[in-house]
């Protein structure tokens, strides 16, 4: 039997380091080599493949549609081979992830899906932080976070995992009050529920209904959704939030107001820095997380 020519390995790495990090500068920092020996290794791999992975203009290397398919073709064999290798090796240890997370992300989305992850990467254990401040924390006390964000801080890694419509939810004897059409006089004197991390989505949501003068007779702020969703259905409010939450919570006492959909200023964003997906922690959750589409 012939034997196959294996691609030049430390060339691979730094096509996969690039691509992870987008920056051909990070990428060689990371493997200790200087931007000339970073594109001699990725100019060896073009050799080796025969195709134009990246195009090169100045200090940047953007990906070509050839590179784009090489790297989904050998991204996932890429890591099964260091899952193999690191199931054979006698020095196993446990990985560990501190990830920051909004609690109701945490409930409606992650932990129905944390099992998946447990069987996909038995060793990957995850610290779970619900504080606040989540962005800011990360690169500190956090590996990574999922946070709501109108666009998250340009430092970190970035990806967004949805958009989303806004929302007025309210309980159904609430929605019948009010009625199908807005009525200002009658929404004066409602309390609204605005969540800290969203203060812009109540802004959004009355301008869209032409109703910027509106002064409600209170707004009350909560730093927990499902909180939020609680409060509406026992009647003392009306919850400014997404479709997605209100989907997902699946409860016959709420219901949305006046049928209409906002663009909503805010997404749920996976961070972390830059250099953190060369953690094998990390890198195993973002590539999860984005694979499984939560």
């Amino acid at each position: 039997m012939a034997t196959r020519r294996l691609p030049p390995l430390r060339a691979l790495e730094a096509f996969m380091r690039t691509v992870r990090l987008g920056s051909a500068r990070a990428a060689a920092e990371e493997l200790g080599l200087s931007p000339s020996a970073l594109s001699r290794r990725i100019g060896n791999l073009e050799a080796f493949v025969g195709k134009k992975l990246f195009t090169r203009a100045r200090q940047s290397m953007q990906l070509t549609d050839e590179g784009h398919h090489f790297y989904e073709a050998v991204a996932p064999q890429f890591e099964a081979l260091a899952r193999a290798v690191e199931g054979q090796s006698e020095n196993l240890s446990l990985l560990r992830l501190r990830l920051g997370v909004l609690p109701l992300f945490g409930s409606q989305r992650l932990f129905p899906k944390l099992a998946e992850l447990r069987q996909r990467h038995p060793l990957l254990h995850i610290d779970i932080d619900t504080g606040p401040h989540l962005e800011g924390r990360v690169g500190d006390v956090l590996d990574a976070a999922i946070i709501l964000s109108r666009g998250p801080d340009t430092s970190l890694h970035a990806v967004r995992l949805d958009e989303n419509k806004v929302h007025a939810i309210a309980n159904r004897p609430t929605a019948e009050m009010l009625g199908k059409t807005p009525d200002i006089d009658r929404l004066r004197k409602q309390t609204f529920l605005v969540h800290n991390e969203l203060p812009d989505s109540f802004v959004a949501w009355k301008r869209e209904l032409g109703l910027d003068g509106l002064e409600p007779a209170a707004i009350d702020h909560f730093d927990s959704g499902q909180l939020m969703l609680e409060a509406a259905a026992q009647g003392l409010g009306i919850a400014i939030m997404h479709d997605d939450h209100m989907r997902r919570a699946d409860d016959d006492r709420l219901t949305d107001l006046y049928d209409i959909e906002v663009e909503s200023p805010y997404s749920y964003w996976f961070v972390c820095k830059p250099t953190a997906l060369e953690e094998r922690p990390v890198r195993l959750f973002h590539d999860w997380l984005v694979g499984a589409g939560l």
